[in-house]
């Protein structure tokens, strides 16, 4: 926490004045992006990505807090929500890849080639991103009391749990590509089926649900990478005192995440109909197969 020339504590809110221009903007991006995916979650009623929807309506209400805040810099209870909505979105993305690649690997049959047991994979990095989550809406709260010791007690705790996700997040990723490596090395039946389901004009496979994933993970990554570097700053730092970090680092990046996972769908391989076109396409396959080493 920084002093002062006269040995007092220098805590500011905000050391710049909110831009309004900036947080419309985002406003409007989050809100669209939200509304769609709201959409893609309806048609193919993949209830279990209703978390991820759940963050883009957590960024709409931080950036809304963050356009008030323009005209008043000093209220504790805009700064705080704003703060605690902005931060707690990525974990809630995060929680939704997470159960999205352990429905993947569980409907593409290859539970063996995952480096660790399907049954525990999502139990696993689902906790580790609650605790996360916790952490980071508990140090939010604790900010949001308003007294300085308070602030920096919440700046620390805030920390842990960024610390925390990233730590569940690397491991998330490097068990992501490994089970990529095993199943490209030793493809299963279902991993050589495309599904019907179009996205950008081409069939969907599984591995256009991974590059989703991929994409999504690595800006979440680069996120909190930012965010914990900011808050080990403290409240005078370079970070948190220039808003444009905020949107580049932030902002932008996660509203380009909410984007490569509205492309990369994961409804078009694992939704209801769409598992049901694939099997179909796989028996048929199989059949084929099978027709032809016995003919008639």
């Amino acid at each position: 926490m920084a002093s002062n020339g006269d040995g007092g504590v220098d805590f500011k809110l905000y050391r710049y004045t909110p831009s309004l221009a900036a947080a419309v903007i985002f406003i409007v991006l989050f809100v669209l992006i939200t509304v769609y995916h709201l959409y893609q979650v309806a048609r193919a009623r993949c209830w279990y990505f209703t978390v991820f929807v759940i963050g883009g309506v957590f960024q709409i209400i931080g950036y809304i807090c963050r356009a008030l805040a323009h005209h008043d810099t000093e209220s504790v209870p805009i700064y705080s929500v704003g703060t605690i909505m902005i931060l707690l979105a990525p974990p809630l993305y995060a929680a939704s890849i997470y159960m999205t690649l352990g429905r993947l690997i569980t409907f593409l049959d290859a539970e063996s080639l995952s480096v660790v047991p399907v049954r525990w994979l999502t139990a696993i990095f689902v906790t580790g991103d609650v605790i996360a989550f916790v952490m980071q809406a508990a140090g939010g709260g604790i900010m949001a009391s308003g007294t300085i010791s308070a602030m920096n007690t919440g700046e620390n705790i805030t920390i842990g749990g960024l610390a925390v996700q990233l730590v569940f997040f690397s491991v998330f990723i490097l068990a992501s590509t490994i089970f990529h490596y095993r199943i490209r090395r030793n493809p299963v039946p279902k991993s050589l089926s495309k599904s019907p389901a179009p996205y950008a004009g081409r069939a969907a496979t599984w591995e256009t649900v991974m590059l989703g994933l991929y994409v999504a993970s690595i800006l979440i990554l680069i996120r909190s990478i930012f965010r914990l570097i900011e808050y080990a700053q403290g409240n005078d730092g370079y970070l948190i005192s220039h808003e444009a970090f905020m949107y580049v680092f932030d902002s932008m990046l996660m509203f380009f995440a909410m984007v490569a996972m509205s492309i990369f769908h994961p409804s078009h391989v694992l939704s209801p109909p769409a598992r049901s076109r694939v099997v179909s396409g796989v028996s048929q396959s199989t059949n084929t197969e099978l027709r032809q080493r016995n003919p008639v």
